[in-house]
Order: structure tokens, then sequence, then C-alpha cells
């Protein structure tokens, strides 16, 4: 549970950063122009990519003040595809159920073996520590967007979970039953803490290549945990659903705001193109609701 003191530094913080991002004139400014670090030794870059780190979550955190048009349809699309899973969940989880015991027990001890916070933060830490002992950019600017966009995504999913108090699927309520600021872990599961960690490094990982069916091997390994705290009653449909999309989005803004501040990175026409690797689109057919994500 986050206490009252966390969460009034967060406040302080946030609100601190929206008002310094609040001109986008002021943003550009701030950020075209890196200061990279003048002597090349590893505790210089170590103190520049934290300062990195912590800029990047703020970074992302501001970006809704700037969204324009196709990021709010973006938005839209999230929202509509949320509520209708929600809708849904009853139905989805009791689908999910009916053959779970076809499910290999290793994709569900994967999913819950990844999604835990210090196994996550092992990974991104040490691709992040090798690129800085080797002092290789590309792989220090991949681990410095991991950890920023972890950082950025799990301290907003616990603050949601806690702020929501949704109840779990196995706590037995139904999907519609909320107890805000509730405490008890029954009521901690929109969104889902293990769907937002390793979506969120599946989703940095995929970024670092151009060919589509590594992408979408990388993505696929990372919605495995999303979807086995659905098998497990932890979490709804829209919670995991939800998630997922929280993680592009942060992952998206920091790396647009890390192209600012490193000179290489591993898809170089990631840069050039400042375009999002994925399109989010509905689908309605029949009694079906589909969201579909082209990449």
């Amino acid at each position: 549970m986050i206490s009252k003191r966390l969460l009034l530094i967060f406040t302080f913080v946030c609100a601190f950063t929206l008002e310094g991002f609040s001109q986008e004139e002021e943003l550009n400014a701030l950020f075209d122009k890196p200061e990279t670090p003048s002597e090349k030794n590893i505790w210089n870059y170590f103190t520049y990519d934290m300062g990195n780190v912590f800029a990047g979550v703020g970074y992302a955190y501001s970006r809704p003040l700037h969204w324009q048009g196709d990021d709010f349809l973006r938005l839209g699309a999230v929202a509509a595809g949320t509520t209708g899973l929600f809708l849904l969940d009853d139905e989805i989880r009791h689908s999910f159920l009916s053959h779970k015991d076809d499910v290999p027990d290793i994709l569900l001890d994967y999913g819950r073996y990844a999604g835990a916070p210090q196994n996550n933060y092992g990974l991104t830490g040490a691709i992040y520590m090798t690129g800085l002992l080797t002092k290789n950019e590309k792989l220090r600017r991949t681990g410095v967007l991991m950890i920023s966009a972890a950082t950025a995504a799990g301290f907003l999913q616990q603050l949601s979970k806690t702020l929501v108090g949704r109840a779990r699927p196995g706590a037995g309520f139904g999907n519609h039953h909320f107890k805000p600021n509730g405490g008890s872990a029954a009521y901690r599961s929109f969104p889902s803490g293990h769907a937002v960690l390793t979506f969120t490094t599946s989703y940095a990982i995929a970024k670092q290549f151009d060919n589509k069916w590594v992408k979408g091997g990388i993505l696929a390994v990372g919605l495995i945990p999303g979807l086995s705290r659905i098998y497990e009653e932890a979490h709804w449909a829209s919670d995991v659903f939800l998630s997922w999309a929280m993680s592009a989005f942060i992952v998206e803004a920091i790396d647009k705001y890390l192209d600012r501040k490193y000179d290489q990175k591993y898809n170089d026409d990631g840069i050039a193109q400042r375009k999002s690797d994925f399109e989010w689109n509905l689908t309605f057919g029949g009694n079906q609701l589909g969201v579909v994500f082209q990449f």
C-alpha cells in the first residue's frame, strides 16, 4: 500500500514536472541541445544516464499536455477497447477458465516469474550495466529506456491500483465491484503489474529491431504474463489490455525523449522516422469485439 507521504511526494514531483513542461517552446529548448558527458568514463556515463532515466519519467508523464489529433484518436481507441472488454470481462474469464487445464504449467510459471519486479529490474539492470561497462552507447540507451519506462509505468500502475480498488476475479465479487483505497490485495486488480512490467520490457526490446517477425516474437513473449494473470484469476481482461496500452504509450514517449539525448540506437531508422511502431484499430463483427495492432 502506498503511504500518504509517498503520495504527497509523488503529487509534488508531478506538479513540478508538469508545470516545468507546460510550454512546448520551453520543452524544445530544454531537450534540443543534449549535454553529453565531456569526459568519457564510466562514472560520467552513469550519472548522465541516470539523469536521463528520471528526466524520461517526467517527460512521459508530461506528454498528455502536448497530445494532438492522432494521439487522442489512439486514446479513444484504447478507452473504447477497455470499455468493451470491461463489459465482456465475465465471459472472457469463464472462457479462459474452461480450458486452463490445457495451458502448460511452464507458461503460467513464466508469467508469475517474469512479472515479479525484482526479476524484471534484474534483467533491465543487467542490460544497462553491460552497456555501461563496455561503453556501448546503443546498449546503454536501451537499458536507460527499459529502466525509465519500467519506473514510470510501474509507479503509475501502483498508484492506480490503490486509488481504483477494483476487486480481483478470484475475490468472487464480480467485475463491477470497486473499493477505492481498499488496501487489501483482493482490491488491487486494475491495472496488472505483471502485464505492465513485462510488456514494457518486451516493447522496449522489440523497438531495437527492424525485422517485424523478430518484433512480433518478442512482443508475443511479453504478452504471456498478462494472459497468465487472467488464467490465475488475478486480473480481468480489461485490466491486462489497459496495462499493455499504458506500457506502449510510455515506452514510445521515453524513446522519443532519448532520441534527443543519444546519438546512437539499435534501430537507427527510428530516430529519423519519429513514428510509433504500432497502430491501434478496433474491429467489430457479430457478437465479437476485437482490438488489432499492426507492427
